[in-house]
């Protein structure tokens, strides 16, 4: 039998994709897979290939141990599951640092094209929001069962229960997602994504409220953790916007990335130096050529995994992406 690294070392990154999803944060989860590999390792002896591969077999450990995690703890939420949106444009940015906010997941960790580790849709920052709600053994099941495809009996056997009671959570929590779903959901075109992040690039860098509200959902979502606020709207957002801009200026300068599957953007804001300093990552869902969410992302530890640039030059991003 080969030896231990050479057995699960490949497995590393969908595990951590595995505790993300059950847990919400990208530090814990990698807390989560170095246990699990402890955990291996220890009882690497006394595994059995016949009865399992060694990717079931881990699959199996980091589960327990992301339930074992979750006992007690509060879910990760993003402002929307937290109550009614804000009606009020200048309501106070206060960030609240006690709450345990759900955190994005860099698309540069998913970049092996050997994993499948992220059918579209799978990773969207609502979806995960939605499980949040789950409680944790529900949860795992929709996982294993929906996102994973591994069989009832295998989550049985993960979860020492029977296939008839995995059968059953998963019914359970595919009514607690209501509309949404753990399946694949259509996506525009890549182009016409990009076509919709360029303009909203475009206007963004120039401050054109009216440009940017043009390019919304009536019903846009727009919320800012740590900040315990959230907008229904295109008003709202419109009106936010002017705000943002009346605080911090209008020179701004914006870089492409992706995090859960989405397109994101980095916005870097000028200051008082000339320097262009980074201020948020932002997170959007596009529905037929219309920006339905934006998740703005400002905290610096959450910023601090996507290894952004802490300054830009000058050049707009929309003149030449990175």
């Amino acid at each position: 039998m080969p030896d231990f690294a050479t057995s699960t070392e490949p497995h590393r990154r969908e595990l951590l994709v595995h505790c993300y999803r059950m847990l919400g944060s990208v530090h814990e989860a990698e807390d989560l897979v170095q246990e699990t590999l402890v955990r291996a390792w220890k009882a690497w002896d006394g595994y059995d290939p016949a009865r399992a591969s060694v990717r079931t077999w881990l699959y199996r450990i980091a589960t327990n141990a992301c339930l074992t995690a979750l006992e007690g703890r509060a879910r990760r939420p993003l402002p929307s599951g937290l109550g009614r949106p804000s009606e009020d444009p200048g309501a106070p940015l206060t960030p609240s640092f006690e709450i345990p906010w759900l955190h994005p997941f860099p698309d540069a960790r998913l970049d092996d094209p050997g994993l499948r580790l992220a059918r579209r849709g799978t990773l969207r920052l609502a979806l995960l929001a939605a499980m949040q709600t789950l409680p944790p053994k529900q949860r795992a099941v929709l996982i294993l069962r929906d996102v994973l495809e591994f069989s009832a009996a295998e989550v049985a056997g993960f979860l020492e229960t029977t296939p008839a009671a995995v059968n059953s959570a998963l019914q359970r929590a595919r009514a607690g997602l209501g509309d949404l779903s753990a399946d694949e959901v259509p996506e525009p075109d890549d182009s016409a994504i990009e076509a919709v992040l360029d303009r909203y690039v475009r206007a963004f860098e120039s401050a054109d409220v009216a440009g940017l509200v043009g390019l919304l959902t009536d019903d846009v979502v727009m919320e800012m953790p740590p900040v315990p606020l959230w907008f229904l709207g295109r008003d709202g957002y419109g009106r936010f916007l002017e705000r943002l801009f009346a605080m911090r200026g209008p020179d701004w300068r914006m870089t492409r990335t992706s995090a859960n599957g989405q397109p994101a953007l980095v916005a870097y804001c000028r200051d008082d130096t000339g320097v262009y300093r980074l201020h948020t990552l932002q997170v959007f869902t596009v529905t037929e050529g219309r920006v339905a969410h934006n998740v703005v992302f400002a905290d610096p530890a959450v910023l601090a995994l996507f290894d952004l640039p802490a300054i830009q030059p000058a050049a707009r991003a929309s003149e030449g992406r990175p």
